[in-house]
Order: structure tokens, then C-alpha cells, then sequence
């Protein structure tokens, strides 16, 4: 089953670390996030990406280009340049589509340009800029019982603001933005058949106003909810928040060992 991945837009609001690379190639301990959403995808058995390239996409194939080698031990003769791989470690076994997708087209027009490759069978997609722990199998399971078009993961959101505990007048606890939920929102992670192609047109449609909304209303769009871990990576706040739960080694979304 192919895996799209989102990794195209501007990403102007993490405008600190996107003039100079995608958004999907921002590190979090020393890794790209698109990185960190493959071995989630790969680990619990989703070994082919479709990549929608946009916004200096070129890092995204340079990355891609040179990951063997860079995850190798190499023998090099600087005489003549040749370059040997030592293939003495295990290497992840993926195969990653790289499509050039426009830098200004929206994501359901990002999808439809992916259509040759998705016409095939069932697929997964989610966004170049989240991670949580899901589990994809169930989010799978739960698509296949229900029978319809689309399925999205719902998600509730870390609040913006502390939490305060009281007891009478007395703050008893204040919790450091908890996952409280503001709502649910569309956390990606989404299974799609191949008809949900169909509502999307040319290169300004969006996935989300035009392709699930019209979804829902014919009522094609079911959700799964997960209340446990989920994070975007919209602001360098959140990166940071990432980058500390890396570091600290309390990251929730690493699944892999």
C-alpha cells in the first residue's frame, strides 16, 4: 500500500527555518521530520512513499539521492573518485516516489497530480509536518469495516496555554499545556480509496475545502479518533517542543526501535 506524503508547501509560519530548506527537511534530533515519518510508516509495515515535491524540493531528492551512502561506511579513492559501499549494516527498506508537484499548486491538487500512481488500490496520506503515535493498523482496520471513501484520524490538539488545578483558592497543580483538546481537528494520517481522486481538480483545488468537504457531505468521510499523542510542527515553538521530547528521549511517536 502506497503512503503519500504531503511535503510541497511554504511553510511561511516556520519562516526561521523554511528560507532555506521544506518544511519536511526541518530536524528534529538530527533527523528531518520527513525522516521521522517514514520510519513510523515503515515500522509498522508501509514501505512505499509517494513524495509530493514542491517548495525546494530538490533537498528532498538530495536527501534521498545520498542516503544510502550517507547511512554507510564508505571506501573512497580520492585518485580517481571512485567510491565503494560497505553494506555492513542494515539498511531501511523503502521505495520513495519524488514527484515534482508545483511550487503553488494546493494539496488536493498535489493528490490529483498523483493520480497515475494511486489509481491502483487504497492508500495513506498525511502531511509532511505532524507526527503521533498511532497506530496505523487500527486506523486501517476501522477503514476497511466502514466501507466508505475517505477516512481522516482525528486528533484534539495540545492547548496553547498552562492549565490550572484548584483546590478553592488555591492552585494545587499547573499543567504545562496539557493535550486537553480544543476541539477535534484533521490530524492526517488519513486512508483514502482511489474514487476520492474523483472530487479533486486541477492544481488549485485543496484537499481539505474542496475534496473532503464534499466528501463529508455526501457522507463519505469517517473518522478515527485518537486521543492519545499527536503534534504539528507549525511554529519554531514547536519544534522545539519536538526537539526536547527527542532529546529527552520521551518521544511517542518513535515506534521503532
Amino acid at each position: 500500500m502506497k503512503v503519500v506524503i504531503l511535503a510541497g508547501g511554504l511553510g511561511t509560519r516556520l519562516s526561521e527555518e523554511t528560507e532555506v530548506r521544506p518544511k519536511p527537511m526541518v530536524e528534529i534530533g538530527g533527523r528531518p521530520m520527513l525522516w521521522h515519518l517514514l520510519k513510523l510508516y515503515s515500522h509498522q509495515g508501509f514501505n512505499e512513499f509517494c513524495i509530493a515535491l514542491g517548495y525546494k524540493g530538490e533537498f528532498i531528492k538530495h536527501y534521498f539521492l545520498d542516503y544510502r551512502a550517507l547511512s554507510s561506511n564508505l571506501t573512497v579513492s580520492v585518485t580517481d573518485g571512485r567510491t565503494r559501499v560497505h553494506d555492513d549494516a542494515p539498511h531501511d527498506d523503502w521505495t520513495v516516489h519524488l514527484v515534482d508537484t508545483g511550487v503553488e499548486t494546493n494539496t488536493g491538487g498535489r493528490v490529483k497530480r498523483l493520480a497515475p500512481l494511486l489509481r491502483d488500490g487504497t492508500f495513506m496520506l498525511t502531511y509532511g509536518d505532524g507526527v503521533a503515535d498511532v497506530d496505523l493498523g487500527k486506523v486501517l482496520a476501522f477503514h476497511r469495516a466502514h466501507g466508505k471513501l475517505a477516512t481522516i484520524t482525528a486528533v484534539r490538539p495540545p492547548s496553547r496555554f498552562g492549565g490550572l488545578v484548584f483546590e478553592g483558592d488555591q492552585v494545587r497543580e499547573f499543567q504545562e499545556k496539557p493535550q486537553i483538546g480544543e476541539g477535534w481537528i484533521n490530524g492526517g494520517f488519513m486512508v483514502l480509496e482511489p474514487g476520492v481522486l474523483d472530487y479533486l481538480a486541477g492544481d488549485a483545488t485543496s484537499l481539505e475545502a474542496d475534496g473532503l468537504d464534499a466528501l463529508a457531505r455526501e457522507g463519505q468521510l469517517m473518522a478515527y479518533r485518537h486521543d492519545a499523542f499527536w503534534q504539528c510542527m507549525d511554529t519554531l515553538r514547536e519544534v522545539r517542543v519536538l526537539q526536547k521530547l527527542w532529546a529527552d528521549g520521551q518521544a511517542p511517536w518513535k515506534v521503532w526501535p
